[in-house]
């Protein structure tokens, strides 16, 4: 979705790195790495968001760190616009309608941290321990969103809290 609007790949990965998550962070090298990239492009498309507003840095020792501008008036809609892209919205509605009895999912693992890895790992608090069904499940999603999905039903609170059966809502 966001690959036809935003060509740079590099920067699709930024955005994806800084706008899953408010605690991601940062720094130049660290990005080159992990995207695969050289530090001469991940450095434009940096000072590009950063310029605009979008992204804020600061100094730490001689490291200089990046972060997403969360009181930027538009924080939520690119957060959103990241979310989509991954399409998480559909995975979630996805499971609530095909499983049923989900009282929380959660993302966990590389996307949790921005990392664009193509495995989805999500955690999911439910009564509904079908196996057998999930594992189906995780195929079917694949095939439908092109993102290999992998589930997992113990517990951690160290990722992104996507529904909450008691809140009744999709959590930002």
């Amino acid at each position: 979705m966001l690959s036809s609007l935003i060509t740079s790949k590099t920067r699709l990965r930024v955005l994806v790195k800084f706008f899953i998550r408010a605690a991601n962070r940062g720094h130049l090298n660290s990005l080159a790495t992990e995207f695969g990239e050289s530090t001469n492009g991940v450095r434009k498309e940096l000072n590009k968001l950063k310029d605009a507003g979008y992204l804020v840095s600061e100094k730490e020792q001689n490291k200089v760190i990046y972060r997403a501008n969360t009181s930027h008036p538009l924080y939520s809609v690119l957060q959103q616009l990241v979310k989509k892209h991954l399409r998480l919205d559909e995975i979630v509605e996805i499971i609530v309608k095909r499983i049923g009895d989900v009282e929380k999912i959660i993302l966990i693992g590389d996307y949790a941290r921005g990392n664009d890895s193509g495995l989805i790992e999500l955690q999911l608090i439910s009564g509904n321990k079908n196996i057998k069904y999930i594992n189906e499940l995780e195929v079917k999603l694949k095939n439908k969103i092109g993102r290999r999905v992998k589930f997992s039903t113990a517990s951690s609170d160290n990722g992104i809290l996507l529904y909450d059966k008691k809140l009744m809502h999709y959590e930002n």
